[in-house]
């Protein structure tokens, strides 16, 4: 085999295999989730600089009803994995199709503002090519037409 096609193998493989460990720094702290790393390959609404920030997603109804709506939006997605839910927080992976990187995509729910404050994030690399920021326009998307509809 020639050493550039080995190397290259290599490379993947080392990659793949830590995009699949979990992550570290995830959760809620103090009322807010992680910040972003320098690197582009991460949003947030906790953010305090633009190019990381995004909007939070809002609601009206009860928190449970938005939770649900949300979890039945991940829950559709072809590569995604719910990983933890619990009264206000939400953590999922989402894996990409080809090298099987993974994103950390995680809610935190503030009832008391009927906000979800989102974070999503690659595991490993440096840029997304924006891939985190359409994740999430995505789901908002999905998420203001389900509860328009119920």
């Amino acid at each position: 085999m020639d050493p550039k096609y080995f190397i290259i193998l290599a490379c993947v493989f080392v990659l793949s295999a830590h995009s699949v460990k979990g992550a570290a720094g995830l959760g809620i702290t103090d009322g807010r989730l992680s910040h972003c790393p320098k690197s582009p390959n991460c949003v947030s609404s906790h953010s305090g600089d633009r190019a990381h920030y995004i909007e939070p997603l809002r609601f009206t109804g009860s928190l449970d009803k938005a939770k649900d709506v949300l979890v039945s939006i991940i829950e559709s997605e072809k590569h995604a994995k719910l990983i933890t839910i619990t009264d206000n927080y939400l953590h999922a992976e989402f894996t990409s199709l080809i090298f099987r990187f993974v994103d950390d995509v995680e809610f935190y729910f503030d009832d008391s503002t009927k906000t979800i404050h989102v974070r999503s994030a690659s595991r490993v690399g440096y840029s997304d090519f924006g891939v985190n920021r359409k994740r999430v326009e995505k789901i908002r998307e999905l998420f203001n037409l389900k509860v328009k509809e119920e």
